[in-house]
């Protein structure tokens, strides 16, 4: 059965690519918080929480399609 996704194998498993797009999202939120909250991000939004979400998903939508 081909796969039209690129794979990646360790160790013997398969690793599907949204495994990589899990692991770069936790890399990107735990890199880019403590940014934001230096910068005064939550200061600039009503709903800071809901701002921050908005940038992470538009950032990881950026990165699917560049990748």
């Amino acid at each position: 059965m081909a796969h039209t996704f690129a794979e990646l194998v360790i160790g013997g498993v398969l690793f599907a690519p949204f495994l990589t797009y899990l692991a770069v999202a936790l890399i990107m939120i735990l890199a880019l918080r403590p940014l934001l909250h230096a910068v005064g991000f939550a200061k600039m939004f009503s709903h800071a929480a809901i701002a921050e979400m908005s940038l992470f998903v538009t950032v990881l939508g950026l990165l699917i399609l560049l990748i």
